[in-house]
C-alpha cells in the first residue's frame, strides 16, 4: 500500500515501563513507524492502550503493534484499540489464528498490512501472500461498511470456500469478505464476534454439531440433522440463525452421479435413490470411543443398521450400492489414509466422498479402478454452497460462476 510518503520502520525494544525515543533529525517528508513486537501472546487491551500511548510519546509519526494469537479471539482485542485509535495505527496479530488481523484491518481503520511476495518467504508468522491480499480477499475493496462471512474450522487453511464467495461477491457486486477462521472454541468465538459486522458463517469440522447449540434459532431440519453447516446473524435482531445446506448438496450430487452413470432409474419418489442401499461412513462427534454408540443412534434414528469400519470390509448383502464417506478420512495432508480397502468397492454402483481436498481421494481413485461410479466431495461443495451465498446476501447465487470458479481446482 502506497504510504504517500517515505517511511521508516524503527524496531524499539520495550524493556519494563521504559521505551526508548527517538534522536536526531530526519527529512521533512520521512514518516516514522515505531514498532513493538510479543511473540508470547496479545495482551489485554488496556495494556495494549498503554503501549500505543507510550509508543506514541516516542516521537513516532506511524504506531505499529504485533502481537500473537493464542486464539482468533485474541484478534478482537486488537481490533477494538485499532478503531478506537486517535494516530496512524497498525496492529497484526501473528500465526494462521490472526489472519484476520491482516486482511480486515482497512475495515477497523488501521494504516496499512503486511503481505510476502514469494510463498513461504515470511518474515512474520501468519503473513499472506500479497497477491492472495489483492486477488482472494479483494483488500482494497473492503471498507468500514464491509460485512465479514468466514469458514470456521480446525484445520481450516486448506478449505476453498473464500475463493468461491469472494469471487461471486465481487461478481455480484456485494460489500462482503470472507475469510479463513481457524477456531477452537466455537462459542467463544461467536460470542467475541457477536457485533453485526460477522454477519454470517460456515460452519466445517469439528464445529458442525456444536453449532446447533450455539445459535439462537435452529431450521427443523438441521435440527433434526443434527449438525449446522451455515450460520446467518439476521439483522433484525443479531440472533444467530443455523441451517444445514450439506444434505441438499449432497444428495443432489449423488442423484445427478447416478443419472449420469446410467443407474438411476424412474421411480414413484422421482429420485434414482429409491431402492438403493445406502452406506454411509461417519456418524458425527469426535472420539473413536464414542464413535459405535453415535453410529448405532443414528441407524436406529433412521431406521438403519450400524456396523463398525472392520465389518465394513465383508458388509455386501447386494450389489448395486450407494456407498458415501462423510468422514475426513484421505483428506489433505493425509492423502494416502481410506475408509474402505479397494476390494470391498466392486460391489457399489456409486462411490461419493465428501472430502474435496484433494478433488480425487485414494477411496475415489479405487473406486473408479473397481468400476464404481464416483463423485467427488467438490460437487456437494458447490451445491451447498449456493443455498448459503443466498442466505448470506439476499441474491440469488450465481450459479455458471461457481462452477468456472470451482473447476481450477
Amino acid at each position: 500500500m502506497d504510504l504517500g510518503a517515505d517511511y521508516i520502520d524503527v524496531e524499539l525494544q520495550v524493556a519494563g515501563d521504559f521505551i526508548g525515543s527517538l534522536h536526531g533529525s530526519r527529512p521533512s517528508k520521512c514518516k516514522v513507524i515505531v514498532s513493538s513486537h510479543n511473540y508470547e501472546c496479545t495482551p489485554s487491551v488496556e495494556d495494549l492502550g498503554d503501549l500505543v500511548a507510550r509508543i506514541q510519546a516516542t516521537g513516532a509519526d506511524i504506531v505499529k503493534i504485533a502481537t500473537t494469537a493464542l486464539d482468533i479471539t485474541d484478534v478482537a482485542r486488537m481490533f477494538q484499540i485499532m478503531v478506537h485509535s486517535q494516530v496512524p495505527f497498525i496492529g497484526l496479530v501473528m500465526g494462521e489464528r490472526g489472519l484476520i488481523s491482516r486482511v480486515l484491518c482497512a475495515k477497523f481503520g488501521g494504516y496499512l498490512t503486511f503481505g510476502i511476495l514469494e510463498s513461504g518467504v515470511v518474515s512474520a508468522p501468519g503473513q499472506p501472500l500479497v497477491k492472495d491480499l489483492l486477488d482472494l480477499y479483494n483488500f482494497r475493496q473492503i471498507s468500514a461498511d464491509t460485512k465479514v462471512f468466514g469458514i470456521i474450522g480446525r484445520p481450516v487453511g486448506h478449505s476453498k470456500s473464500p475463493v468461491l464467495y469472494n469471487e461471486a461477491f465481487k461478481s455480484a457486486g456485494f460489500n462482503g469478505v470472507y475469510v479463513h477462521l481457524l477456531v477452537d472454541d466455537l462459542a467463544r468465538f461467536l460470542q467475541t464476534y457477536s457485533s453485526p459486522d460477522f454477519a454470517g458463517f460456515s460452519c466445517t469440522i469439528p464445529h458442525k454439531e456444536d453449532a446447533v447449540k450455539c445459535c439462537d434459532e435452529v431450521d427443523p431440519v438441521a435440527k433434526s440433522i443434527g449438525a449446522v453447516n451455515c450460520i446467518v446473524r439476521r439483522e433484525s435482531d443479531g440472533k444467530l440463525f443455523g441451517f444445514n445446506t450439506d444434505y441438499v448438496g449432497a444428495i443432489s450430487a449423488i442423484e445427478e452421479g447416478l443419472q449420469a452413470s446410467g443407474n438411476g432409474s424412474s421411480s414413484l419418489s422421482g429420485s434414482p435413490l429409491a431402492g438403493k442401499l445406502f452406506v454411509v461412513i461417519g456418524a458425527g462427534g469426535a472420539g473413536k470411543a464414542l464413535a459405535y454408540d453415535r453410529a448405532k443412534e443414528l441407524a436406529d434414528t433412521i431406521g438403519g443398521e450400524a456396523i463398525s469400519l472392520a465389518d465394513l470390509e465383508n458388509f455386501h448383502p447386494e450389489t448395486g450400492m450407494i456407498l458415501a464417506n462423510t468422514t475426513s478420512i484421505g483428506m489433505h495432508p493425509k492423502v494416502e489414509e481410506t475408509p474402505v480397502p479397494k476390494h470391498a468397492l466392486k460391489h457399489y454402483a456409486l462411490v461419493f466422498d465428501a472430502v474435496y481436498t484433494p478433488k480425487i481421494t485414494r477411496l475415489l481413485k479405487e473406486a473408479e479402478e473397481s468400476g464404481a461410479a464416483t463423485v467427488s466431495g467438490l460437487e456437494m461443495f458447490i451445491g451447498q454452497a449456493y443455498d448459503q451465498f443466498e442466505r448470506f446476501t439476499g441474491l440469488p447465487a450465481p450459479k455458471e460462476l461457481f462452477r468456472k470458479t470451482m473447476s481450477k481446482y
